[in-house]
């Protein structure tokens, strides 16, 4: 993030890994925190995919949109052992970012609207602020619609 000029902050706490816990723990709205959940879409009987889902804290993500953005024919979330290889950490660290090619990146839209984004550093006791507009331009998310109504 230094050498790409983004603006962020890191944040300390005791460690935390649920998305409302830490929000409190970093004094921030819920809805800020990027929440970050790894599934599986299987498509026909033969090929299966992944998908990094980030959306806002206080959202539910909409499995069947992603089996959707995907013409999936199957979904659910990832098992753990799988989720944590593929994001390079453990479970309630996972960052926004996908690093593994076998891994598609999807935020939803509304995760987008506010201006600055938390998330765990990949790890338990540190957080990051970051400026939503260099999340985008850092991440490269695919934007679609993926939370429920």
């Amino acid at each position: 993030m230094d050498a790409a000029g983004a603006r962020y902050r890191l944040i300390d706490h005791a460690p935390e890994g649920r998305t409302d816990e830490v929000s409190a723990l970093r004094g921030h709205d819920v809805s800020q925190a990027a929440k970050c959940l790894i599934v599986m879409v299987k498509i026909g009987k033969k090929q299966t995919r992944h998908v990094l889902a980030v959306v806002p804290g206080d959202a539910r993500l909409d499995l069947q949109a992603v089996k959707g953005l995907l013409d999936g024919t199957y979904v659910g979330f990832a098992g753990k052992e799988k989720a944590e290889e593929l994001a390079g950490s453990v479970s309630g660290t996972v960052l926004p970012f996908s690093y593994d090619p076998r891994l598609e990146l999807v935020a939803d839209p509304s995760l987008l609207e506010r201006p600055e984004l938390y998330f765990n550093a990949a790890r338990l006791d540190r957080s990051v602020a970051l400026a939503t507009d260099d999340y985008v331009r850092l991440a490269e998310p695919r934007i679609a619609p993926i939370v429920m109504n």
